[in-house]
C-alpha cells in the first residue's frame, strides 16, 4: 500500500496558471489530483488568498481542507473554523503613516472578494484585476473592529518610506501596490495535520513564490515549482517543472506519490 502523504498546494503559480485575467489550471494537474486522490493521499490548499477568493478552487479540485489567509485562515470537512485579523493598532498606524506620505491605500474588512477603500485613489494607480474594490468614503480602520488586510498603492521602493512595515507582515506581488497580509502558511499547515494527528514528516508542500517561503521548512517535503522564486528553489527538497509544463504532475511522478 502506498504511504499516505498529506499534500498541501499553492494556488496561485502552482495549482493554477495563466496569472491573474487567463487563469486555469493545467489538464496533468486536474489528473494528478485525481490520482494522488484515487491513492489515498490526503489533499489540501494553502494559500495566501482569502478563504472567499480561495473557495472557488476548494470546490473546483474537490478539497475539503484549506490553509487560507497565509496561514491565518483554516477550513476542515469543507467548513470555514475562522480567520484571525492583523494587529488591529498596527494596520492604524500604517495607515496614519499612508495618509502623512499620501499614499493610497484600501483595507479589507470582511472575508470576501472585496476590498475597500477612502477614495478612488487605489484604483486610478493600480487599475488593479485581482479584486474588487468599493469606495467608502467614512473609512477610518480605527472604527473596524477587524482588519485582515491591507493594501498600500506605491511603486518600489516608495514602501520603505513606512515605518510600520517593519513590524507587519508584507510582500509585493504585483508593481503598483504591496499586500499586507498574513505570512505564515506554516501555521496553518500544522494546524491541520494536528488535526488529523498526521506526522509532520509525512506532509508535502508545493510552491512558487514569495509568501511560500514561511511554509518551506525542514520538518516536511519541499517542492518549488520550475516557475519557482529562487530563493523558494534555494529551500526545496525537489524542484519541478513550471506549472504549465506538467509541474504537479511531474513532482508527484518523481515522489513515487502515484
Amino acid at each position: 500500500m502506498t504511504r499516505r502523504r498529506y499534500i498541501f498546494f499553492d494556488i496561485d503559480g502552482t495549482l493554477k496558471a495563466g496569472g491573474y485575467d487567463n487563469a486555469y489550471i493545467p489538464e496533468s494537474t486536474q489528473q494528478a489530483i485525481e490520482l494522488l486522490r484515487r491513492k489515498g493521499h490526503f489533499l489540501a490548499i494553502a494559500t495566501g488568498r482569502s478563504e472567499a477568493m480561495a473557495r472557488e478552487y476548494l470546490e473546483q479540485l474537490g478539497f475539503e481542507n484549506m490553509v487560507s489567509d497565509g496561514g491565518y485562515g483554516i477550513t476542515i470537512d469543507g467548513k470555514l473554523l475562522g480567520i484571525e485579523p492583523l494587529d488591529r493598532e498596527l494596520i492604524i498606524r500604517l495607515i496614519d503613516e499612508c495618509r502623512e506620505h499620501n499614499m493610497p491605500w484600501a483595507l479589507q474588512l470582511d472575508n470576501s472578494d472585496t476590498r475597500t477603500a477612502p477614495d478612488g485613489r487605489f484604483e486610478e494607480f493600480t487599475r488593479d484585476i485581482y479584486m474588487k474594490t468599493r469606495i467608502d468614503p467614512s473609512l477610518d480602520p480605527r472604527a473596524c473592529d477587524t482588519l485582515y488586510k491591507a493594501y498600500v498603492a506605491c511603486r518600489e521602493p516608495d514602501e520603505q518610506r513606512l515605518q510600520t512595515l517593519r513590524e507587519l507582515p508584507w510582500c509585493r506581488f504585483l508593481p503598483e501596490y504591496i499586500f499586507i497580509e498574513p505570512a505564515d502558511k506554516a501555521r496553518g499547515v500544522r494546524y491541520v495535520l494536528d488535526h488529523y494527528g498526521a506526522r509532520y514528516e509525512d506532509a508535502i508542500v508545493f510552491g512558487d513564490g514569495i509568501n511560500d517561503l514561511s511554509m518551506f521548512v525542514d520538518v516536511w517535503t519541499k517542492v518549488a515549482m520550475g516557475n519557482a522564486c529562487e530563493e523558494l528553489k534555494q529551500r526545496a527538497d525537489y524542484i519541478t517543472t513550471d506549472v504549465d509544463k506538467d509541474g504537479i504532475w511531474n513532482a508527484c511522478k518523481a515522489l513515487g506519490l502515484f
